[in-house]
């Protein structure tokens, strides 16, 4: 009894997290899928497990080994090829890192590494081997923060992300983002998560209750890859987002086979924009290893690029952008005509 009581005291959206699917072998089956060897597929997993969760996979198509959401989330034996250009940190993560858990790349702004959980394990995601363990900010960090920034009065904006910042609980996400709030010099708060798109239960009235009492300005950069992606419970949690006054930007990756043609990307902008939401950035693919497979040509890229542009309105273009290590800048790609 005491356990029961124990678990209902547990927010609804922590206990769909912990249900997510962690086994190959139940989600193939959830999703009416079979295959006569699962060890490839285990071997790809051994080191960057599966993990989605059920709201999620139930906008997976049944039967379908082609579906664009199944791809971007199941271990597939293609992992495992060595490529010399696909990298372990592709982005220069670790020689940006200031401190532990804070990131300091860009003029003006800071990166904070606030967990290394997720509600889903992208397979092509640029940190799937990043050193979380030695570079997260816990709290024992933030008064090391605190004097970073403090001796640093040019940055005004503090990002958070991970992993994924929403999987903190209530209390751990308000204490950080309260901190936050309460150094003079930020003026924007910046929070880069997926879990609206793969856990939206996790906007809750708390949640938006903590977001809406800072008096700073806030934005949520949301990550989604396809119109699949943006089922009705989705949309109507980036519109309680949006209700609160926080600004809503998407970033898009973009993967082979999943979402590099026109026809797709114009209708995640317009559905993007139905859901309070502008295409912020479409980013040509981090090198990471293991992610060679849903790499694109570049010339394949920039005609993609250059069909979007005219299928869209100006503000439903996403900038065109790779991130290089090293750069101080993200760099905004075109074609040389």
């Amino acid at each position: 009894m005491a356990d029961i009581e124990k678990k209902s005291l547990i927010p609804s959206w922590q206990q769909e997290l912990q249900s997510a699917f962690t086994n190959i072998s139940d989600l193939l089956r959830f999703l009416d899928l079979s295959v006569d060897d699962l060890s490839p597929y285990h071997d790809a997993a051994k080191d960057f497990p599966l993990l989605v969760t059920e709201n999620y996979a139930k906008r997976i198509r049944k039967a379908d080994w082609n579906d664009p959401l199944l791809q971007q989330v199941l271990p597939h034996p293609n992992e495992l090829e060595k490529h010399p250009g696909f990298l372990s940190d592709p982005v220069g993560d670790e020689q940006a890192s200031v401190s532990p858990g804070l990131l300091h790349k860009y003029h003006g702004r800071v990166l904070m590494i606030t967990t290394a959980a997720c509600a889903i394990h992208c397979r092509y995601c640029f940190r799937r081997e990043f050193p979380y363990s030695d570079n997260s900010a816990h709290r024992s960090q933030l008064d090391s923060i605190k004097q970073y920034l403090s001796s640093n009065p040019s940055v005004t904006e503090v990002i958070l992300s991970g992993g994924d910042p929403l999987t903190l609980s209530d209390s751990k996400f308000t204490h950080l983002f309260e901190f936050i709030s309460k150094l003079p010099q930020v003026e924007r708060i910046r929070i880069h998560t997926r879990l609206p798109i793969v856990l939206p239960s996790r906007i809750t009235q708390a949640l938006l209750d903590t977001l809406s009492a800072s008096n700073k300005k806030v934005i949520i950069v949301i990550h989604a890859n396809h119109p699949n992606e943006l089922s009705t419970d989705v949309s109507n949690a980036l519109l309680a987002i949006k209700n609160i006054g926080v600004t809503l930007l998407n970033q898009t990756v973009l993967l082979r086979g999943i979402n590099d043609d026109a026809d797709t990307l114009t209708e995640l902008s317009h559905r993007l924009f139905n859901c309070h939401t502008l295409p912020y950035y479409l980013h040509v693919l981090d090198k990471v290893a293991g992610a060679i497979h849903f790499d694109s040509t570049m010339q394949h890229t920039y005609e993609l690029y250059d069909q979007l542009k005219q299928n869209l309105s100006g503000y439903l273009v996403p900038k065109l952008v790779c991130e290089e290590a090293g750069k101080p800048y993200k760099t905004i790609l075109a074609r040389n005509n």
